[in-house]
């Protein structure tokens, strides 16, 4: 759920509405120790951010190798258990088969930093079609297939049921068929990215698999309310 404001106030809005749990986008920006004094106050849990970096050249990958590092150590520094990352763009310059072996180096170099902080690192696909042209990680099979390539146990994927839906559908048989490697998974509706229960995704449906195959991790609810946040998020609170 994105609010407006500052970002520990944020936090405090987000505690009130009796959510467990908060995320939140690049950490570089933000005043950690406020955040982690916001989230005390409101009682509740940071579990993820993102990391920053791209991961897809070859000719910067010891710089993104450094970012990573730096990211796992400030997410421990939190506590927070779960690093977002993102491939970065399709390098025009070179071919999809030397960007794929260049995110594999870098994550198989950071993935013992990593398990050393007890930090899982979480790829994430996104859509190309609506929300991010040029992206260069698009699918779950292909996302799958890097962690595979990597096998650390934390090193995992990001499952985004907004992006998956607009990407390749087969949201259910997808989610529950590799369910141990899913490290993170976001929610919104389509068309939008709005709350659940907005447009075409059957959300009792798909949140009824995710627990039935056992999945015991936080499920981030990362859009664009349609109304009032606060009703948002407690409407989605009344699916759990």
């Amino acid at each position: 759920m994105v609010y407006d404001g500052p970002y520990p106030e944020r936090i405090r809005r987000a505690g009130a509405t009796g959510v467990e749990a908060v995320e939140f986008w690049d950490w570089r920006e933000k005043d950690l120790p406020a955040l982690e004094a916001a989230a005390a106050d409101a009682g509740v849990d940071i579990v993820s951010c993102t990391a920053g970096g791209v991961l897809t050249d070859p000719e910067a990958a010891k710089e993104a190798v450094e970012t990573v590092r730096e990211s796992i150590d400030a997410a421990s520094d939190i506590g927070c258990p779960t690093l977002i990352l993102t491939t970065g763009p399709d390098q025009d310059k070179y071919s999809r088969r030397a960007q794929r072996e260049t995110v594999v180096k870098i994550l198989s170099a950071v993935a013992p930093v990593a398990e050393e902080a007890d930090v899982t690192l979480a790829l994430e696909p996104l859509n190309t079609a609506v929300d991010h042209p040029g992206y260069f990680l698009t699918t779950t099979a292909e996302g799958f297939s890097i962690v595979d390539d990597v096998d650390s146990s934390h090193v995992k994927l990001l499952y985004d049921v907004y992006h998956q839906q607009v990407t390749e559908g087969n949201i259910i048989a997808t989610l529950t068929d590799r369910i141990d490697d899913i490290g993170h998974i976001h929610v919104a509706d389509v068309p939008g990215r709005r709350e659940p229960g907005t447009g075409e995704i059957n959300f009792d449906n798909v949140l009824s698999a995710i627990n039935d195959a056992g999945y015991d991790g936080y499920i981030g609810c990362e859009f664009r309310p349609s109304g009032d946040p606060d009703d948002a998020v407690e409407a989605i609170l009344d699916r759990r």
